[in-house]
This record gives C-alpha cells, structure tokens and sequence, in this order.
C-alpha cells in the first residue's frame, strides 16, 4: 500500500463560520438542496460523532451511486473537519481510501479559504496519477461550488 499526499486551497466569499455549518453540520440537508443535480440525498448512519458514517447517495447517471464517509474528527470552534472516504466513489479495487484533513480559515473581507489536505491509500503497488487526483478534485470543488452559491442565494440559510 502506498499514501500519496496532495495539497489544496479553495476560496469562497463565505465566511468560515457559515461553510462550516452549511457542510460539516447541516450537511445532510444543504447538499441535496444545493446540488438537486448531483445528490439525492444525505443519511448519517449514527449521532454525527467521531467515527460515525455518512452515506452519500448521488441521482441517478452519475458514475458513482454514492459514497460513504467516517468521521474522523471536527472541531466546531476552529472550523475544521476530518473524515475518509472509506466506500464508493472513486475507491474501486485500487483505491482503499481517501483521507481529508479540512480547515476553513478567514480570508480578507469576510471571506474564507478552504485549506485541505487529501491522502489517497493506494492498494498494492498502485501509483494514483495526476490527473486522476485532479478528477477527484474537480468532483469535488464542484460539490463545494453549488453549496457555495446556494448559501449566496440563500442568505438566511446556515447563519
């Protein structure tokens, strides 16, 4: 097995408290609200504490039906969150899991930046390319990009 490490930021005009709360802790009903196009829905599979499970179920013709993630750790106070990927998605036979270390930090102007640190498990003698890291995270940011526009449209929402 081998671990490749990957680095990076987005930035949103979202503050840090209220991304926080938009995916770490109301995620289960803001993902589907704001990405209808993409999840169908959110189940936490135990009380939202460490270890827990989410599953994430995606619509129908997307590559993936869903994927599932183990809370590792959150801490509500620093805005930061760590789970694995530990099921679906991208995982297949060659991946065994994918691990996020996620800060949200203030930015000027009320913004935020999210600084992220991924770790893919590589199963055997597997060497995960760069494009494929830069798939993933194209799925991701995506995700990220719709929950960041509904929380603009939405400004009531998660404050």
């Amino acid at each position: 097995m081998g671990v490749i490490t990957y680095d990076f930021e987005v930035t949103s005009p979202i503050s840090p408290a209220r991304l926080f709360k938009a995916l770490v802790l109301e995620g289960d009903k803001v993902y589907p609200r704001a990405a209808p196009h993409a999840i169908k829905s959110v189940e936490l599979q135990e009380d939202g504490k460490l270890g827990s499970i989410v599953k994430i179920n995606f619509v129908e013709g997307l590559p993936f039906q869903y994927v599932k993630h183990k809370i590792e750790g959150h801490d509500k106070d620093n805005f930061s969150y760590n789970y694995s990927l530990i099921e679906g998605g991208p995982l297949g036979d060659k991946i065994e899991k994918i691990s996020y270390e996620n800060k949200f930090v203030a930015a000027a102007d009320g913004e935020s930046v999210c600084k992220s640190l991924m770790k893919f498990y590589t199963v055997g003698d597997y060497v995960i390319t760069e494009d494929e890291i830069k798939a993933h995270i194209g799925r991701t940011e995506g995700v990220y990009k719709a929950i960041e526009a509904y929380l603009l449209a939405n400004p009531h929402v998660c404050n």
